[in-house]
């Protein structure tokens, strides 16, 4: 997915203002000046899809048409995976080719939709687009769009390969994320995983290398303590090992046939001189994937989701620089009519069975049925009877794009959190192929959406995305120990741990879907009653950091253990140091 291998009516005509004090955007001489927007007034409906985003008495615009439209708009190739996160792309552009009363249609966009699995070919894609539209500027655009989590090393890679064209030329990620992957992406592993995260160890994970899912495994893998072998061609017994896979569907495929393949053993990242043979024990892949693995052989369940990670898998979308600032009216048409086109297809039904039928349409696989149903997510028995999740994914309205970008009103910038947590895991997984990633910065410009949110805020109506968190936690998904240094015998925070807590914040914003347990543990060291308030007093401190940085505090829950919980030999120095600790959970 990053490197994802997958209304009549009267028309409003709304005039677009931009703000003269947003950063990062350059002289207007040849902007446009109207930003064509426009809602059909169709029927006033109740809202009839559970997880509804726009209120009682919405409005429901009416169905696009099967005919193509015919607009004058600019011609716009977008590339994409086979990715439910898309729906309301598909409802917006009303087929594969923009379609007559579509909401891009609307827009004046003209549109065609193209399946495009390998990244390579994306790649190359776009930097021949970059080298036509340098030549000729009425050249048909291109965009890609791909995981969020992907981007750090997809971006960087693309924008050494655009430097020869100049500055211009450049890649940028337009902020128009309309959806994200919400349980679809998973790690399928054995129960025992779940019953003990340690229990993964020595074992091997099929996936394609660099890719969002394997990144959901070293997410949960970093979170749990456990160490990720990242060679592919040898075997740590003391780690999680990866075996390469060609695409999403061939990791499935390996474990379902029984792959095998010989590897020299690795001890302390030292060759030892002997050979082994693995076998797939867990599998990083989405759907039908985790489909294939469900109704052909079973045996695992989900170790870790994007439903869990619920930040970490935003549709993410790049283009040219120059072609995004020359099209500037085109790219903020595309942010309003996904915007709308979110709104309709989490509140209405009709919206989403409409978006199913597209993406069966571009995909040329499986029906519309199927891609609605696991655009839903449903849980159901495997082939051996154990319950799996599969599939999930949710579309995003305005209010959603503002909270990914920063620009909501708890002012995180959840996508900041996502690019910045894999792109130094990248960094530090491979640093030969990748020693350092664009920043996010340059990555990406918000200020496309910043020109939306400020000249439409009757398009914020639609309610966000939300999690709801338990009032306790009874389920772990991970827990990892971390030495935060506190004043002697107090709970003020010494400076030199702001770093850690700020990792520990970033962390958790990409597991937006998972409560987060705070706990405190000291050494024996003193009695009870002055270890258990102390260790109640520095997780409470951790809490309030955390909260300043804009994590809610109904997410969070806190425990102080005292001395009762040790991990390590309260006999020796090093054993206290470990066991004065505050724990991270993040579970359900």
């Amino acid at each position: 997915m990053a490197m994802k291998l997958k209304p009549g009516g009267k028309v409003l005509i709304i005039v677009l203002i931009v703000g003269l004090g947003i950063l990062g955007v350059r002289a207007y001489q040849n902007r446009p000046k109207e930003v064509v927007s426009s809602l059909e007034v169709g029927k006033i409906a109740l809202p009839d899809a559970p997880e509804a985003s726009l209120s009682t008495n919405a409005t429901k615009l009416a169905l696009p048409k099967d005919e193509p439209a015919v607009n004058g708009g600019s011609p716009i190739t977008w590339e994409r995976m086979a990715w439910n996160a898309q729906f309301s792309g598909m409802y917006a552009n009303g087929g594969v080719r923009t379609t007559k009363g579509s909401l891009f249609d609307v827009a004046k966009l003209d549109v065609t939709y193209l399946r495009q699995d390998d990244c390579g070919k994306q790649t190359a894609d776009l930097v021949k687009f970059a080298q036509d539209y340098k030549q000729n500027p009425n050249a048909p655009g291109v965009l890609i769009t791909l995981m969020g989590d992907g981007m750090p090393a997809f971006m960087t890679s693309l924008a050494k390969e655009l430097e020869p064209l100049g500055p211009e030329y450049q890649p940028i990620i337009i902020p128009i994320a309309h959806g994200k992957s919400y349980g679809e992406d998973q790690i399928m592993g054995p129960t025992s995983w779940k019953q003990d995260p340690k229990n993964a160890i020595g074992k091997c994970v099929a996936g394609v290398l660099r890719d969002g899912d394997v990144n959901i495994l070293l997410k949960w893998a970093g979170d749990n303590g456990i160490k990720v072998n990242p060679d592919e061609t040898t075997y740590d017994g003391g780690a999680v090992n990866l075996i390469a896979a060609a695409d999403f569907l061939d990791a499935p495929n390996k474990y379902i046939t029984g792959y095998s393949e010989k590897r020299k053993v690795v001890i302390n990242g030292k060759t030892t001189g002997k050979d082994t043979t693995v076998g797939v024990d867990a599998v990083a892949t989405w759907t039908p994937g985790d489909v294939n693995v469900a109704t052909k052989k079973g045996g695992l369940v989900t170790i870790a989701s994007t439903k869990q990670y619920a930040s970490q898998m935003s549709a993410q979308t790049i283009c040219i620089k120059k072609w995004a600032y020359d099209h500037r009216t085109d790219v903020e048409n595309m942010i309003i009519a996904l915007a709308q086109a979110g709104d309709q297809v989490r509140s209405f039904n009709d919206a989403k069975a409409f978006a199913a039928k597209v993406s069966a349409d571009l995909y040329k696989e499986k029906d519309a049925a199927y891609w609605l149903k696991y655009y839903n997510g449903i849980e159901e028995n495997d082939i051996q009877g154990l319950k799996v999740n599969l599939g999930g994914s949710a579309v995003f309205n305005l209010a959603d794009m503002a909270n990914t970008y920063g620009l909501g009103t708890d002012k995180i910038d959840r996508y900041k959190a996502v690019y910045n947590t894999f792109g130094n895991l990248m960094v530090k997984m491979y640093p030969a192929l990748m020693p350092t990633f664009l920043p996010y910065e340059k990555a990406v410009d918000k200020s496309f959406l910043n020109s939306v949110l400020s000249n439409h805020p009757e398009l914020l109506e639609g309610k966000a995305i939300e999690a709801k968190y338990a009032n306790e936690i009874t389920a772990e998904v991970s827990k990892k120990s971390y030495s935060i240094e506190f004043e002697t015998g107090a709970s003020t925070i010494k400076a030199s741990s702001y770093k850690l807590l700020d990792e520990i914040f970033e962390s958790a914003v990409v597991a937006e879907g998972l409560k987060l347990g705070i706990y405190g543990h000291t050494d024996n060291v003193g009695s009870d009653q002055k270890n258990i308030p102390l260790s109640e007093q520095r997780a409470d401190a951790v809490k309030s950091y955390l909260m300043k940085k804009g994590l809610k505090e109904a997410r969070i829950e806190t425990k102080g253990y005292g001395a009762t919980k040790p991990i390590a030999d309260n006999s020796t120095s090093e054993g206290k140091a470990k066991n004065r600790r505050v724990e991270i959970v993040l579970g359900q």
